[in-house]
């Protein structure tokens, strides 16, 4: 449809703006995934694939529009909730989401981040919107490949899923979370030979609880233990996760790498949570509280690692043309960031308006309302009390709350356009 793909080019304007699509230093390893392919400790083996599908070696454009169109196209059948979508209107919702939101930042993003919005959209979509049977079975392909593409995303989906029943969503609301779930087993034991949802995600959580607090208690009571390689390291953890996570210097890499440490990371971590359980509560609300207020742009704008990383995939994977391109871009000449920090107070401005709005929208029981700000929780809960506070691990989500008032707005304005003038009775 011509309003969906014009919209989408609306949703485009930052990446041709950069003049190629934007890139963080992990669309590497999901490149990787993709190209070899090759299972990868940290990331479920779901997005890698997909750019492999839409990228065919030839040019990371191809799938950057097809997130660009996926987008446009969700946001044409939640239009249709409300009131029969029309061009006019498509089009002005797109261009209000390009101008006002961080929306088209994450559509230009090579990274499972727009994944996000689409489990919200979808999962809002099945659950509520009227739709054909070739819909309904697009959006139950749809919903479980983006729920399965983050682990974070798993929580966001079992909360929508059940305020959606509570809300007395449609029956197929059931499908996609065990789908999800059935794929990453399937992707896991063919993978890594494990039955598991996520072989290693334990480290991550024991990076939050350490450098939070609660899992240095246990190792205080616990150590020495020869079983334990995280007792040498009491009294000198890092103070940041990341640093915990990533540098050469620190636990994780430092005793094995993340692999190697995982069966010990499980066991302090169900320590942990069986004997800090205020503790841990505490920092979990703290961190999720910390993670709402972070939706600035510009912490993958930059091109910090993409040297080391991208250049490789590009030089594996693509033709010559596509590295020139690449280096070519505002990205990688650090010139990018400059035109996307200007437009942080004005995000901020729409994003607490639009929160105002669909916060009384979902007062006065409207559905969609209702499931974005469930989803706004969820999803800092998922990432800031498990993993560390990220401006985008918010900002990939949080434009959805301009969504319902625009909504609501439209179609006001054309059931004013369609309804007749009054005659005076004079």
């Amino acid at each position: 449809m011509i309003p969906v793909i014009t919209g989408a080019l609306f949703l485009a304007w930052p990446a041709l703006l950069n003049h190629y699509p934007l890139v963080f230093s992990d669309t590497h390893a999901f490149l990787v995934q993709g190209g070899e392919p090759q299972m990868v400790w940290d990331k479920p083996f779901i997005y890698g694939p997909l750019l492999a599908l839409f990228h065919l070696r030839l040019t990371l454009w191809l799938p950057m529009a097809a997130q660009c169109l996926l987008v446009s196209h969700l946001l044409w059948l939640t239009r249709a909730t409300v009131a029969p979508p029309t061009a006019r209107f498509h089009l002005a919702l797109c261009a209000a989401l390009a101008i006002f939101s961080a929306a088209p930042w994450f559509t230009s993003l090579l990274m499972p981040d727009i994944l996000a919005p689409t489990v919200v959209l979808s999962l809002t979509l099945l659950g509520f919107a009227k739709l054909s049977t070739p819909l309904r079975l697009w959006l139950l392909l749809l919903a479980p490949i983006a729920i399965a593409s983050h682990l974070s995303y798993l929580p966001l989906a079992l909360a929508l899923t059940l305020l959606a029943l509570l809300l007395r969503a449609h029956r197929s609301i059931l499908i996609p979370l065990p789908a999800a779930l059935a794929l990453l087993l399937a992707t896991n034991v063919i993978g890594h030979g494990k039955w598991a949802i996520s072989p290693y995600g334990a480290v991550f959580a024991l990076a939050r609880l350490t450098t939070d607090g609660p899992a240095q208690a246990v190792l205080a009571r616990e150590c020495p233990r020869p079983d334990w390689k995280l007792c040498d390291w009491q009294g000198r953890f890092p103070p940041d996760s990341d640093d915990f996570l990533w540098k050469d210097w620190a636990p994780v890499w430092s005793t094995g790498g993340p692999i190697a440490l995982a069966p010990e990371a499980s066991a302090i971590v169900r320590a942990t949570l069986l004997q800090e359980p205020i503790a841990v509560l505490k920092t979990a609300i703290a961190n999720t509280a910390h993670q709402l207020t972070r939706v600035a742009l510009g912490d993958t704008l930059g091109n910090d690692w993409l040297e080391s990383s991208i250049t490789g995939s590009l030089r594996a994977y693509f033709p010559a043309a596509e590295m020139a391109r690449f280096r070519a871009g505002l990205q990688m000449n650090e010139r990018l960031r400059p035109w996307a920090e200007p437009l942080n107070p004005l995000h901020l401005a729409a994003l607490l308006a639009g929160t105002a709005a669909t916060t009384w929208l979902a007062w006065r029981r409207n559905r969609l309302a209702a499931m974005i700000l469930l989803a706004l929780l969820a999803n800092a809960a998922a990432t800031g009390a498990l993993s560390s506070p990220h401006d985008r691990y918010q900002a990939r989500i949080a434009w959805l709350v301009l969504v319902p008032a625009l909504l609501t707005i439209g179609s006001r304005a054309a059931a004013d356009t369609a309804t007749p003038p009054r005659r005076s009775s004079q």
